[in-house]
Parts: C-alpha cells; structure tokens; sequence
C-alpha cells in the first residue's frame, strides 16, 4: 500500500526549514508543511483536533497523554533543544540574587505547572542547587496575553505543591514586571525584559558558562520537543518511521551544512555579529554532530529528563526510554 500524502505541523526552524522549501530529498515520502504563529497552537491543533499525521510535540505534553491507546507515538527526532540557566527571571523587588533566594518565592509558569523548559529549569536547580519546588507557590498564566492554563492537556502536580491560576486579566509578564510575582520560569524571554526593563533581571545573568559548564560535566543538551506519528500510519505502512526519521534527519544535516560552509565566509549570511566565534566555540565543545537525533546520542539527556519528569511528580511513575518511542528507532 502506498504511503499517502502526509500533513506535518511544526515549526519553521533552522533543523526543518529545508522541509519547509522542499529543498531536503524525501525519498517516496509525500508531504505538505505546516505551521502555527505560537507552539502552543500547534499542540492544541494535533491533541485536540487530530490535524496532522505528524507533528511536532512538546515531551511533558506528550508524557502527560502517554497510555497505550495514544493515537501518535513519539520518533527520536528532536527539532527543539535549548540550555535552560537563562529562563528564569526574577523581580529586582524580591531579593532574589541566588537560587537560595527562590525559597518561599511565588514563582509564574507559562500554560502549566512543569511545561518541557520548566521540567528542566526545576530539574537543573534541584540537582545543581537543591531547589525543592514545594516550597513555593505556582502561578499558572498567559505570558504576554491573560489565558487560563492549556484545556487540552491534564495538569498533574504533586498534592504538597501550591498550583493556582494568574488573576484574571493579568499577564505573567506584566506580574514579574510589577513585582507581583517574584520570578517566571520561562520558555520564552518576557517581553519586560525585552525592553530591558529595571524591575527583571535574570536569575544568572553571565548564563552561557554556567550552561556550557553543565554540559561539559553531564554531557545533557536539553531536549525540549519530539516529533510524534499517528500510530495507525506506522501500522499499515511498515519503514514509515524510518523514513520520516532520515527525512527529519537530512532537514537538520543540511542546515549544519551551511553553518559549516559559511565558516569561511564568517557566517555573513547571518545579521549577529560574531556569529563565526560563537561556531567556533561550538564546534570545540561539541562533538561534529551538535544537534543529534535517534535514541544512543541522546540517551543521557532523555534519561534525564525523564527523571526530573518523575522527580518532580508529573507522572505516576518514571517511564523508560524504550516505552517512550517508537520501538523500530529504539537502535538509532
């Protein structure tokens, strides 16, 4: 049978452009790209209305629907990773200078209680500072637009955690700004602080050492989001997953391509100054794969977050690697 022409949500990001312009070569995969101006959206728009055969998903949210039944299943492709020292923000107001600080702080979080940057901002500094989230109350918001908590994932937190919603009308960002809130575990950078605004400063400033340091001794690149496959698809189309995972694959070798290249032009096909350097850097500290897909060049950094998923009480046991993709990647 025929593979059919397949509907793909995601985000238009340097390791999926080239699907995006048709430029990476898909083998007998058909497809057309999609997209949403927010991630959030294009969750909603795969969970609660079942758009896409294959989508990008974050991986609390996609843990938090994990059952046997689950119509989509995840494939070790990664689009999304990002150190995450540098998302948490603090009030000048609240005394905040260290992680020490944080205790009995009322601290915001964006769409849920322990969304993929927030599981791994409590999981850094439960491991690197002994932070112990119930210690703290958990408000629950819109970052920049007052919303209610996502309707279309579960919420689980641990009984002795203190979870609530923003007020109605209010605005996380906002909240931080006025020292209403203390700190904001964030994905995204607040627009407050943006706008360099004197009331927000970040929890560690002079980030990116603290975050190569954490790397260098963990060997942990954060991994955010995980592409998903309706599991129907994977069923009557034997090598389906394979062929997506080499299709993913090719997207973000060709975009490490052209960093590559470009090395001799000193990155000028991009607007940031030193951009070069900062290649440099990286091609010293990471191995010539930077961003590597499949299950045993990521096996630390999964295994990890799937205990601060557990640590931080998400889910009703801590699941395992093998029980989390799907089982013909298992050997990538």
């Amino acid at each position: 049978m025929p593979t059919p022409k397949l509907k793909i949500g995601c985000f238009p990001y340097d390791t999926t452009r080239s699907l995006f312009d048709g430029t990476v070569p898909a083998g007998d995969l058909e497809y057309t790209m999609d997209t949403a101006a927010t991630l959030p959206e294009i969750f909603e728009r795969l969970i609660r209305g079942n758009e896409f055969d294959i989508a990008e998903l974050g991986l609390t949210f996609y843990l938090r629907l994990l059952e046997p039944d689950l119509p989509f299943v995840a494939l070790p492709i990664f689009p999304n990773r990002v150190f995450r020292h540098s998302c948490v923000f603090v009030s000048t107001r609240s005394g905040i200078t260290e992680p020490r600080d944080l205790v009995g702080k009322t601290i915001g979080e964006f769409g849920t209680y322990g969304q993929d940057s927030g599981v791994w901002a409590k999981g850094i500094l439960m491991d690197e500072y002994g932070f112990e989230p119930e210690r703290n109350r958990w408000l629950i918001g819109g970052l920049e637009h007052p919303s209610a908590p996502f309707g279309f994932i579960p919420h689980p937190h641990p009984n002795d955690i203190e979870v609530s919603e923003a007020p109605e009308g209010k605005t996380l960002s906002d909240m931080l700004d006025a020292g209403e809130i203390d700190a904001l575990f964030s994905a995204n950078v607040p627009q407050c602080v943006l706008d360099r605004s004197p009331n927000v400063a970040r929890l560690f400033p002079d980030f990116e050492p603290l975050e190569r340091d954490y790397h260098r001794r963990t060997g942990v690149f954060p991994i955010m989001h995980t592409i998903v496959v309706r599991r129907d698809l994977l069923r009557e189309h034997p090598g389906l997953a394979h062929d997506v995972y080499r299709t993913f694959t090719a997207a973000k070798d060709a975009a490490a391509d052209r960093y590559r290249r470009d090395r001799r032009l000193y990155q000028v096909p991009t607007m940031v100054p030193w951009m070069h350097a900062l290649v440099e850097r990286n091609d010293e500290q990471f191995a010539a794969d930077w961003w590597p897909y499949g299950i045993s060049a990521n096996r630390v950094t999964l295994d990890t977050f799937l205990r601060y998923h557990y640590e931080q009480g998400l889910p009703s046991r801590q699941w395992k690697v093998e029980e989390v993709f799907a089982p013909e990647l298992l050997d990538t």
